[in-house]
């Protein structure tokens, strides 16, 4: 018999909840509607990486662009042809392509382009202590002790 705080061996990633809302302030939320997430990580308990199912609906962003200082990231594509935007350049990707984002890397974004729906892993450590730059938008992030996130202007003025 297991206990209910201990989460199943496994399930369906499509059981786990969704989750559409974001931190970013406003205007910036309107930005990436149309993104799905289902934290497994956060279902199995996972402290030190975490992981999501993601699915971003036709014409969609998997967040704005952007660069982590301290926390690696890596996507791997299940379904769909998202556009991964860098700064040196558009990539086209398709199921069965990953990318990683070393901490202090280039920044980037998936986009979708298409009319039909884009579906991938997300996997990013959580290192405390992180920052987010973000080159295209007058936005700054940075976490919180607890784990929490705060939003500036890029002058350190608050949102």
């Amino acid at each position: 018999m297991s206990d209910e705080k201990t989460p199943p061996l496994a399930v369906e990633a499509t059981a786990v909840p969704a989750h559409t809302g974001t931190n970013y302030p406003p205007p910036l939320k309107a930005r990436v509607a149309g993104r799905e997430k289902r934290k497994l990580g956060d279902h199995f308990g996972l402290r030190n990486f975490g992981v999501n199912h993601t699915t971003l609906a036709p014409g969609a962003a998997s967040a704005l662009l952007h660069r982590h200082a301290v926390q690696d990231e890596l996507i791997y594509i299940l379904e769909g042809h998202p556009t991964l935007r860098t700064e040196q350049g558009d990539v086209q990707l398709a199921p069965g392509l990953c990318a990683g984002f070393p901490a202090g890397g280039g920044a980037h974004q998936l986009v979708n382009r298409t009319d039909a729906p884009v579906v991938y892993l997300e996997i990013g450590d959580r290192s405390l202590g992180e920052s987010v730059v973000y080159p295209e938008d007058d936005i700054a992030a940075h976490t919180t002790p607890e784990g929490g996130w705060v939003f500036t202007h890029k002058d350190g003025t608050p949102y």
